[in-house]
Formats: structure tokens, C-alpha cells, sequence
């Protein structure tokens, strides 16, 4: 077990107080959005095991059926398939989806043959590996996920009185639900940029209308995620789009888990992510990044349902968000009576993530003990047998093999 040395990334959209307040260090005034703990090349997280910080992702390729287990490298390959983050935002990040399996090996191939740079701004498939990703919130936490049904957006959009919208309004009526989703999703992100954003400009001054209206009495509560939308990015085509999407709000504990195809936007809040190690994304709106309206509508699927929410479930002296894939598995282990010690499964990689108080970790073949204050991490090999103690609530990322 080792102790592990992070990157946060400094995205725009990120809080600069929320992640350093958890790790106990002062804010650097600029924002702070993600800590990647794990072995994305893009920024993997260092070990030292006595010659200094070393990559895990070297760590790793020297000894991959030794670090992971030989059940996960038959699985994944020599790679932890994994990614664990803290995300904390403090405005909306950009509307996106993410491919399946058979459609980042495709997207991936074409864009190589065509000789796209891997770095290059217009790029959308860095690697040949889907992600599907989990959000536990750690604050109260808002984001947008899933087609609400047609009939839904429809009134939502109606409500506003806003001219530009009445086509929208016309097809989510009157066509099959998937068919119109997809028209006035490709309606919205082709039609003129100029027309569109002053759409978006009239949807804004609707929903400053509705505020003035309501006097904050809440109840234009369908409305409240889409004005801060039409501020952090004024005449965005992504405001329409968003308005199609289900407005979720996930309690401390609560998480959100994200399938292949499924159109999402994080607003606000402090969570634990964990996703397969892949960073494939393409983007609806919402960004200034590039926009690919074709491959999206390749992606995207088509069709409205409840977001997919978990709550934690109780499995042994854990707490499990059971998510539908093999790449990985979070739990969580709160504070016990008497401070433990409790056993760590093994068999595969884990990276442990103490969110309060204190936890100390030990080897139990080498005595070895490592503690973990808020917000520090640590990485297990598959062979490591390990117990946990102490006042502390921990998050464990590790493989379902």
C-alpha cells in the first residue's frame, strides 16, 4: 500500500474552495475541478517505494499481473482499467455523452486512418475504450442526465412563450418520442448560430421574467437550472438542448451512474467520480470546444427514462453503488463502533480515498501502516491483504472481476 501524490486540474468550470478545503490546504484562488487518482496517462498519480515518486502507471507495466491480479489482466489488459476523481464544480460543465465499446473501437480507427493528431482540438476519440461513469455526491449536487419524455419538454418549452421554441414544441407533440427527440436535438445544434442565439437570448429574459414573477416562491422550479445555463454561456445552442434533460439533485451519499449514449451536464457540487479509464467525449453544447453534430447523433441515444440513481447497499461492512459494468466498483465504509479493524477485500487494484476524519490502513503479512487523513488516497496491489481502522469514512475503487 502506498501512498498516492495527485494532480488536480485547473478547468474553468471548477470551485476554488471545495477540493482545497478537503485536503486542508489553502485555496490558490483559481479554480480547482478535478483530483485524478490512478493510472490515466494523462495525469496519473505517483508513488514512492523508496527511490523517489514514480509514476503508477510505470509501476504497473513493470509487474502488471502482480499489481492488478490476473483475473483483471485477462479482463482489461495490463492497465488499471479505472479512473477515481474528486470533482467539485462551481458552473455548469459542457453537455455530453460518451460512446459504447463497438463505437469508440470504430470512431477511434476511422480518426487514426485519417491521420487526426491524438492532441489535436477536433479530435473525439483519444482511445478505443468506452465510459460509463458513477457520481457520489459528497455535498448537495445538481447536474442534468437522460431525455425527460417528450411531452415533458414540450410543456417546459412552451411555458417560456418564447416564438423561436414553438417548432420544438410542434415535433416533441406530434412525432414518435425518439424520433422526435432526435429531430429537434439536430434541429437545434444545425440550425444558424445567429437565429439560435438570439433564441437563447429571448429563453433568457423568459426566465428572468418567470424569477420576477415568482418572487422566489419556488414555484418555477423547472426553471432554475436553466437560468444559470443562459449566464455562463449566453446564446449557447446547448440551453435549448439542456432543457430536453432530466434536472436531478443528488443528496450526500447519493449517486448517479451513467451509462453509453446518454446526453448529462454536472451544475454544481462536490462528488467522487469513478469511471473506466477512458477519455472519450463528445459534446452537445455548453462549451467552446469542438462540437462534431454528426458523430454526436451517431452516439446519442434517443430515448427518455428515470435517471439511473443508486443508493448505497449494505455488503458486509460496506456500502456498494452496484453499477452494470466490470471496470469498476466503489464502496464505501463509514465509521464503526469501536474504530474497526475491518477487513479490505482483495484479489484486484485498489485505490482508497479517506473523505473525513482518519483511517489507518494495515498490511496484515507485513505489519506495515499507513494512515489517511481527508483527503488523502492510497493505492493496493491485488495481493495486498489489508484491514482498515479508525473514526473515518473511506471510499474503495477497485475492479469487479
Amino acid at each position: 500500500m502506498d501512498l498516492l501524490q495527485n494532480t488536480v486540474r485547473p478547468y474553468a468550470w471548477g470551485s476554488p474552495t471545495a477540493i482545497p478545503t478537503l485536503l486542508g490546504v489553502a485555496p490558490t484562488g483559481e479554480p480547482q475541478a478535478e483530483m485524478w487518482m490512478g493510472a490515466h496517462p494523462g495525469a496519473p498519480s505517483h508513488l514512492d517505494r523508496g527511490a523517489g515518486p514514480v509514476p503508477l502507471t510505470d509501476v504497473i507495466a513493470a509487474d502488471p499481473e502482480g499489481e492488478l491480479g490476473a483475473a483483471t489482466v485477462r479482463a482489461y489488459g495490463p492497465r488499471l482499467p479505472f479512473l477515481l476523481k474528486l470533482l467539485a464544480a462551481a458552473s455548469p460543465l459542457s453537455l455530453q455523452v460518451h460512446p459504447d465499446l463497438a463505437q469508440a473501437a470504430e470512431g477511434f480507427a476511422a480518426e487514426e486512418a485519417r491521420g487526426v493528431p491524438v492532441d489535436a482540438p477536433h479530435r473525439n476519440y483519444k482511445d478505443r475504450n468506452h465510459k460509463p461513469e458513477l457520481l457520489c455526491a459528497l455535498t448537495p449536487f445538481e447536474g442534468l442526465c437522460g431525455f425527460r419524455p417528450a411531452a415533458e419538454s414540450a410543456a417546459l418549452l412552451a411555458g417560456l412563450d418564447v416564438d423561436g421554441l414553438a417548432p420544438y414544441v410542434d415535433i416533441l407533440r406530434a412525432s414518435p418520442e425518439d424520433r422526435a427527440l432526435r429531430e429537434v436535438l439536430t434541429a437545434v445544434l444545425t440550425a444558424d448560430r445567429d437565429v439560435v442565439a438570439a433564441t437563447v437570448a429571448l429563453v433568457a429574459a423568459a426566465l428572468e421574467r418567470l424569477a420576477a414573477e415568482e418572487g422566489g416562491s419556488g414555484a418555477r422550479d423547472p426553471y432554475t437550472p436553466y437560468a444559470s445555463l443562459t449566464r455562463h454561456y449566453p446564446g449557447d445552442p446547448g440551453v435549448i438542448a439542456a432543457m430536453l434533460l432530466h434536472h436531478v439533485r443528488l443528496q450526500p451519499g447519493e449517486a448517479l451512474y451513467l451509462g453509453a449514449g446518454v446526453p448529462h451536464a454536472y451544475l454544481d457540487g462536490l462528488g467522487v467520480e469513478i469511471m473506466a479509464n477512458s477519455d472519450n467525449v463528445l459534446r452537445c453544447g455548453l462549451t467552446p470546444k469542438h462540437v462534431d453534430v454528426p458523430e454526436l447523433l451517431r452516439v446519442v441515444r434517443f430515448e427518455s427514462g428515470p435517471p439511473h440513481l443508486l443508493r448505497p447497499e449494505a455488503d458486509g461492512g460496506e456500502e456498494v453503488y452496484a453499477a452494470p459494468v466490470g471496470e469498476f466498483r466503489l464502496s464505501r465504509l463509514l465509521p464503526v463502533a469501536d474504530g474497526g479493524p475491518q477487513a479490505l477485500p482483495g484479489g484486484a487494484p485498489r485505490v482508497l480515498l479517506c473523505t473525513d476524519g482518519r483511517v489507518v490502513l494495515r498490511d496484515t503479512d507485513s505489519g506495515a501502516e499507513l494512515a489517511l487523513e481527508r483527503g488523502q488516497s492510497a493505492y493496493a496491489g491485488a495481493s495486498e491483504r489489508l484491514q482498515v481502522s479508525g473514526e473515518g469514512t473511506i471510499f474503495r475503487a477497485t475492479v469487479a472481476v
